[in-house]
């Protein structure tokens, strides 16, 4: 397997790992009808307020939601450049395309 192939493996895998986690599915999901505050993303999920931070900081590391300041409250929202609605509501990794969609 040539370094190139390894090095995508090895990137997949990684995002796999982060989006296996039940917590951050769940934020992604609530994300997914629109940019919220953390108060509103906890109002949902029922949090400790530092559990869901770690989950955001993760999901925001890993380049899957983006935070911008509002005010004194930040405002998390889908990054762009991996979500598709196009094809319906899927997570482009790259390497393969995970969908939210339901299965009929």
């Amino acid at each position: 397997m040539s370094a190139r192939k390894v090095s995508s493996v090895s990137f997949c895998s990684h995002q796999l790992k982060v989006l296996a986690d039940s917590t951050r599915l769940a934020v992604l999901e609530l994300l997914w009808s629109g940019p919220k505050h953390v108060r509103e993303i906890n109002a949902v999920l029922g949090l400790e307020q530092s559990l869901l931070s770690h989950h955001l900081k993760v999901l925001r590391q890993e380049g899957f939601v983006r935070a911008t300041r509002d005010g004194k409250a930040v405002l998390y929202q889908l990054e762009p450049t991996v979500w598709s609605t196009s094809s319906g509501r899927t997570i482009d990794l790259g390497c393969c395309r995970l969908s939210f969609e339901p299965r009929v």
